[in-house]
């Protein structure tokens, strides 16, 4: 019935007056909801953390390292939620829930007495003032890349959706130096201090050295020209170095002893979804990320490669009423770099998956990659026949699902994981 509602307003209003309804209803929601649970955000320290790529796995080394040092924490990831230790599965298939969702979370930490409230940040909650009176100790900045256009139609909206979190003038503003829109983000002022990370010669928490291996990656991260730091992750690739100096930096303005920084970061064995190894005793990889921008995906592939002896043979697909621009990239982006696809269904929501499968498909065919490919709608049957493929030191890659528990076609919510899926099938060739 609402939204039943909303699309009527929506067809009869012109556009900029739907808009400024838009905004005052989310406002005055924002506030109502704060006022019935008390508040609860006035008295946390939020660390935030946004960007395209990287949130959830920064957040969640950040989580570790003040866990490390002594802190007690709550944290808001796509992936996972803990308060105080208490950590679950994220069911809401959003990075901000709803409203009302969020502000229980606050609640919960705020009844756990917690030092510090981790917290992932879309562009789309900026937008929507779900984050309206939530006070921001720190802001942190990943990356930006291509996504979410079908919401910000150009990367100047999206980039400007975001920097609403840097223009609160929070303590503390960790910024990517090594990023494109590194220039755009650095004009907002911190109230304390700022620091940059990366590889550039000008960035405060430098990436000096990096070795990946097939199980993990190791760095060295060089803090204001003298502050050492040897640091290694269970988690493979040059992206998560950065995820990891992110986190690194972030904990070194909060004042976190170094010792504490490298134990901490050493303390993430996995996250959800995010470069997760399914399966152990196989003579090849399987292995699920939530990966679905061009960005992202590139990066993903360009790691498993460095640490695949043989082929990389992936399994993915496009997301339904999501940015259509980033399909055709991503088909090309798979044709460059696997050597095997096998082209299936993501979520449709309310898009015909065939064609979604199309504009994915003419990205491969436009970069030659049409005689690698193989397209199988039903998602369990591509994840059947690559895993059938796989011969000793392939990897199978599974993306754009992670750790997501259910999905969306036609409308209707399915139970389904990717990793679960794996295990079944696997289960079922003994």
């Amino acid at each position: 019935m609402k939204r039943q509602l909303v699309k009527g307003v929506r067809k009869a209003l012109p556009a900029g007056a739907v808009k400024k309804m838009e905004e005052h209803y989310r406002k005055g929601r924002v506030r109502l909801v704060s006022a019935r649970y008390g508040h609860p955000a006035r008295s946390l320290k939020v660390i935030a953390v946004t960007g395209t790529n990287g949130k959830t796995t920064t957040l969640n080394f950040i989580n570790e390292i003040l866990k490390e040092a002594g802190h007690k924490t709550a944290m808001f990831t796509t992936a996972v939620i803990e308060v105080a230790g208490d950590r679950q599965i994220n069911e809401y298939n959003a990075t901000i829930p709803t409203t009302d969702q969020i502000t229980r979370f606050f609640r919960a930490a705020k009844n756990a007495k917690v030092d510090y409230v981790v917290l992932e940040v879309t562009s789309h909650a900026l937008d929507q003032h779900k984050l309206d009176g939530v006070p921001i100790h720190m802001a942190v900045m990943t990356n930006l890349t291509q996504d979410h256009l079908d919401y910000h139609k150009t990367m100047d909206a999206y980039a400007a959706a975001k920097a609403k979190l840097f223009a609160l003038e929070p303590e503390f503003i960790v910024l990517n130096r090594d990023d494109d829109w590194f220039d755009y983000y650095d004009q907002f002022p911190a109230a304390s201090q700022k620091i940059t990370y990366g590889k550039h010669a000008e960035a405060e928490a430098k990436i000096d050295r990096v070795k990946l291996y097939r199980k993990g990656s190791e760095a060295t991260v060089v803090i204001d020209h003298q502050t050492k730091l040897d640091m290694a992750t269970a988690l493979p690739g040059e992206f998560n170095v950065y995820n990891m100096t992110a986190a690194a930096a972030a904990s070194y303005l909060l004042g976190v002893s170094v010792t504490d920084i490298i134990e901490g970061a050493a303390n993430l064995e996995e996250v959800p979804g995010r470069f997760e190894r399914v399966v152990d005793g196989l003579d090849y990889d399987v292995i699920v990320d939530y990966a679905h921008t061009p960005d992202a995906l590139e990066k993903f592939l360009g790691a498993a490669k460095e640490i695949t002896k043989n082929r990389v043979i992936l399994v993915f697909g496009a997301t339904g009423d999501r940015d259509k621009g980033k399909r055709p990239i991503m088909g090309a982006i798979a044709a460059k770099l696997a050597d095997r696809i096998f082209l299936t269904d993501e979520e449709s929501y309310t898009e015909d998956p065939a064609s979604i499968r199309a504009e994915v498909f003419k990205g491969i065919d436009d970069a030659n990659g049409a005689m690698k490919a193989t397209e199988i709608a039903d998602r369990r049957e591509a994840i059947k026949k690559a895993l059938s493929v796989a011969k000793k030191g392939d990897t199978v890659l599974i993306t754009g699902m992670g750790h997501e528990r259910f999905r969306i076609e036609n409308g209707k919510k399915i139970p389904w994981n990717d990793a679960d899926v794996v295990r079944e099938l696997l289960a079922a060739k003994k």
